[in-house]
C-alpha cells in the first residue's frame, strides 16, 4: 500500500514536498514513479527513481524545478518540487515496483503494479 501526501495550495513560484510511503505489508521497492493528471487530461509521468542506484528520470518540464529523492530505510519516496507553476496543478499519485527497471521505461505507467491514492497540487498564479 503506498500513501502519498504533502500536496496543497501554493502560489506560483512556491515549493512543495510530496512524499510516498509503503505500509502495511511491505514489499521490497524496486523503483517509485510520480505521475499527475490535470483535469482534462491525461495522466502524465514526471519523475521517478531507481532504489538500487538513484537513478532517475524527468519530465522535461520538471526537469530544473524538481528533484526525486528515496529513504531506503523508511520505504518512502520524495518529490520535492520548486518554482512552481499555474500548470503544475494536478493530482500528483505515486507508484511503485518490485522490479528494478532500466532508466529508459522508468517513465512507463504499466512498470508499476502499486499506486496511491494521489494527493492534489494546485497553484495559484
Amino acid at each position: 500500500q503506498l500513501q502519498a501526501s504533502g500536496g496543497g495550495l501554493v502560489q506560483a513560484g512556491g515549493s512543495l514536498r510530496l512524499s510516498c510511503a509503503a505500509s502495511g505489508r511491505t514489499f521490497s521497492i524496486g523503483a517509485m514513479g510520480w505521475f499527475r493528471q490535470a483535469p482534462g487530461k491525461e495522466r502524465e509521468f514526471v519523475a521517478a527513481i531507481r532504489w538500487s542506484d538513484s537513478g532517475s528520470r524527468y519530465l522535461d518540464s520538471v526537469k530544473w524545478r524538481a528533484t526525486i529523492s528515496r529513504d531506503r530505510v523508511k520505504s518512502t519516496g520524495y518529490l520535492q518540487l520548486n518554482s512552481l507553476r499555474p500548470e503544475d496543478t494536478a493530482v500528483y499519485y505515486c507508484a511503485a515496483t518490485k522490479s528494478s527497471p532500466i532508466t529508459g521505461v522508468l517513465a512507463r505507467e504499466d512498470v508499476y503494479e502499486y499506486w496511491g491514492q494521489g494527493t492534489q497540487v494546485t497553484v495559484s498564479s
